[in-house]
Formats: structure tokens, sequence, C-alpha cells
């Protein structure tokens, strides 16, 4: 009987925990962001983490054909197309800058977007290394209102 009692507490302690596991998720789920997905269609807008490209990378060619240099306003994305432009917003400062994507990452690299380092110091966080950051896709060709090529608000 004793040992019984034991069972019960242990199968009623571990439903407990898996509840409330449960209620924690649903709770904040809106706030967790969405896995990248491989899609044949680009998402118009992601939010995701933004790193920058090492120093090697520089004069090494692209996956579009252009060699890469770190003061060009360029950028590597697995789940954007080749040569799209598309405007990239620091979350934590709400810098904006609108830059090219030329280059793909790592086929493991989970992070939305990486950066040349002339973009990431226009959005503030070459001291940092990695931001919070909202994608948005422009398109193949750069619209007359996105011409400046820093938004500083």
């Amino acid at each position: 009987m004793n040992s019984m009692i034991k069972q019960l507490t242990i199968v009623l302690f571990a439903s407990m925990l898996l509840a409330n596991n449960l209620f924690a998720q649903a709770k904040y789920a809106s706030h967790v962001e969405a896995p990248i997905t491989r899609s044949k269609k680009p998402v118009k807008v992601q939010y995701g983490i933004a790193s920058f490209y090492a120093n090697k990378f520089n004069g090494r060619k692209t996956a579009n054909g252009e060699i890469f240099n770190q003061k060009n306003l360029t950028a590597a994305s697995n789940t954007l197309p080749l040569n799209a432009w598309v405007k990239v917003t620091n979350l934590h400062n709400k810098k904006s800058v609108v830059v090219k994507i030329t280059d793909r990452m790592h086929k493991r690299n989970k992070r939305v977007i990486d950066l040349s380092k002339a973009s990431a110091h226009l959005l503030g966080y070459t001291g940092y290394g990695l931001t919070h950051v909202k994608v948005e896709m422009i398109g193949k060709h750069k619209h007359i209102s996105e011409r400046s090529t820093a938004i500083n608000k």
C-alpha cells in the first residue's frame, strides 16, 4: 500500500510538471521565434538573429558571383533569394539599412542574415557580434523610397 501511494505521488507530480510546462509554452508562444524553413517562396518579413561576416571572407567570390567587400552593403541569407534587396532593422535601437543578398551561409547556420561589417556598423551592433533583427523583403530592385542606404530613426 505504501509503495502504491509513492508511485501515485510520483505520477501526480510528473503530470503537474508536464502540465505546467505546456502552460508556459502556450503562454509564451507569441514570443518565440518561428523556425526558419527552406521553402521556394520567400517570406516577406522574418525575425531572428543577425551576425556579420568575418574579415577572412573579404575578397572572396560570393554565391551570386560578386566579390565580397566588407565596405559594401551586402548580406548572406539561406532563406531569401540571391540579388534581392531587403531592409534590415535592429530591434534593439530601431536603426535600419537596405542591403543586397549576394551570398549564402553554411547550411547549418540558423541565423536569419549575415551582414557585411559596413551594414552591421550602420545598424550599431559591431561591438556585440549578434543582434535581433527584422528583415523585410523589398524585391529584386531597390525602390525609390529605399534609395538611401541607411534609414535611422
